[in-house]
């Protein structure tokens, strides 16, 4: 449940918005005095703070000054009359999120809100300070068609990521297309990012449409670039620097207009430094970085989001699923090297694998299993999710069966006698 801050000095304003906000499914926190709410709460423990603009002692703006001196990125709406919009255009220009006018229906608010926390709906789970601060930095480019390079390890999310962004953006009701560079081949890559006409080469018997064409007017991204083959580089540097593709065996250029996301898991400065990756390339992604850190570095997200993906998996296996005090220790003890793929393949396995509905703790744990006892249709249903799992983990690491055992803690001939035993195509692990 999200917690949400409201300080207005008018008592019965306040109670309204309150009584709003717990039938709209918050949590929502009154302060009539905006300096009893610095010194008394944790403002960092708020996912969204609403604040009336005229109160005695300390005004709106004020308010957020004391907040972003805190180094505090917690969304702010300010509430203003008729006749103070300069000053909340003001309080944008210091970092509000948003602002909304007297007098207003509670519904406008809530779609106000809605515009705000986007990534509460998405995969996203901000309860540590960095990634709260993180999140206020990605609503705020999200805004304009600022080129992003999400860095990060393998596991921490940047797809995940790059979708919040589009979601949040002025492109949000338009195509959101994805390309994992590392998972094709230099050739065909050239064929899926640019397209080809009839003939253009041997097996091109239809026309086919790019995923820069199919991402028109919307979002592009690139997952893993660093992987982009050299010779590529230069023709793709090309198309975004022209807003405009060649189809291969195209006889002329095509218009195009995309915002491009790129993600790599690689330092792609020292990439080029090793003449593996364009220069003139990495100035044109590198407009605005944004590095994701690794679980371990925000691990007050544990917990949050191992709750998270529990509740996924209950609601698609009918049941409700909860850790025991066991199963949240040796979360809060593993090194996470797999990140929060690893957290949540291994919140799979163990819910897969549990015939309690109280999660036990995990030592022993595998892809193999135990064997499932009692009634056939469990057990049926135990190996689909298995398969479900492998394929996924298969799917999101580009068909690397050893990545793939790395993050699901088994051997690679685990992997190798599962995608025999489960008849798993390569054509299933295309992303």
């Amino acid at each position: 449940m999200k917690s949400v801050l409201i300080v207005d000095d008018e008592a019965d304003m306040a109670l309204a918005i309150q009584e709003s906000l717990k039938r709209f499914g918050f949590k929502p926190t009154v302060y009539n005095n905006p300096v009893d709410a610095l010194n008394e709460l944790n403002l960092s423990d708020f996912s969204l703070v609403i604040t009336d603009m005229k109160m005695p002692g300390m005004n709106g703006i004020e308010f957020l000054h004391e907040i972003r001196k805190k180094g505090i990125f917690v969304p702010v709406i300010v509430i203003t009359g008729y006749g103070t919009v300069e000053n909340a255009v003001d309080a944008m220009k210091l970092g509000a999120t948003d602002y909304i006018m007297k007098p207003f229906s509670f519904e406008s608010l809530k779609r106000v809100i809605d515009r705000i926390l986007p990534s509460e709906e998405s995969d996203v789970v901000a309860e540590s300070q960095v990634m709260k601060n993180l999140m206020a930095v990605i609503r705020e480019v999200a805004k304009s068609d600022i080129t992003v390079l999400l860095s990060g390890e393998s596991g921490t999310g940047k797809e995940v990521i790059a979708k919040v962004i589009h979601k949040n953006s002025l492109r949000a009701d338009k195509p959101f297309v994805a390309i994992n560079c590392a998972a094709i081949s230099e050739n065909l890559l050239e064929a899926e990012l640019f397209g080809h006409e009839k003939g253009a080469f041997t097996g091109a018997i239809d026309k086919r449409i790019g995923k820069f064409e199919l991402a028109d007017k919307g979002t592009l991204l690139l997952d893993e670039v660093s992987e982009m083959a050299f010779p590529l580089q230069a023709k793709f540097l090309r198309a975004i620097q022209e807003r405009e593709v060649d189809r291969v065996g195209g006889r002329s250029p095509i218009p195009v207009d995309v915002r491009i996301i790129a993600t790599t898991n690689k330092d792609l400065l020292s990439e080029v430094k090793k003449g593996r990756f364009r220069e003139d390339l990495y100035y044109r992604l590198n407009v605005f970085p944004i590095k994701l850190p690794p679980l371990r570095e925000r691990r007050e997200d544990i917990i949050p989001l191992a709750e998270f993906f529990i509740r996924k998996l209950s609601q698609k296996m009918g049941k409700t699923f909860k850790m025991s005090g066991d199963f949240e220790s040796y979360l809060l003890k593993n090194a996470w090297e797999g990140n929060v793929r690893e957290l949540e393949n291994l919140i799979y396995r163990t819910i897969v694998l549990s015939a309690e509905t109280l999660l036990p703790p995990v030592e022993g744990v595998g892809v193999q299993g135990q064997e499932a006892g009692g009634q056939n249709e469990a057990a049926g249903r135990m190996k689909d999710m298995e398969r479900d799992l492998i394929v996924n983990t298969l799917r999101e690491t580009g068909g690397n069966r050893t990545r793939t055992a790395q993050l699901l803690g088994v051997s690679v001939r685990t992997i190798r006698n599962k995608i025999k035993e489960y008849d798993i195509s390569g054509e299933e692990t295309k992303r």
